[in-house]
């Protein structure tokens, strides 16, 4: 994956590593992220071919349960370990130089 990710990527990224290892369905992470389907899904689709996803269908009947069927995603292991990394990056990437100064002695 690429070293500088989008923010889109960035918060699929942090919905799938705030679920704590559960699956969560398309829409449900695009919710939580605040993204459009169009952006999303290429995103889920990279991430599971990279290998930092998994992504399975649920064995509900359509019609028993009156919708389409859901694909479920969560990170893998190596996603895991991924993610927190690119968050930790991009974190620092974005925090200003100056908080990262420790604070002057009292007095000094």
């Amino acid at each position: 994956m690429r070293s500088r990710m989008s923010q889109s990527t960035l918060a699929v990224l942090r919905v799938l590593i705030d679920a704590q290892g559960e699956r969560c369905y398309g829409v449900e992470i695009g919710k939580a992220a605040g993204l459009a389907s169009g952006t999303l899904y290429p995103i889920l689709d990279r991430l599971t071919r990279e290998g930092w996803a998994e992504a399975s269908w649920e064995e509900a009947n359509p019609s028993e349960v009156g919708r389409p069927r859901r694909r479920y995603y969560k990170l893998t292991a190596l996603g895991d370990v991924a993610a927190i990394r690119a968050l930790q990056v991009a974190h620092a990437r974005t925090t200003p130089r100056s908080w990262l100064k420790p604070a002057p002695a009292p007095g000094g």
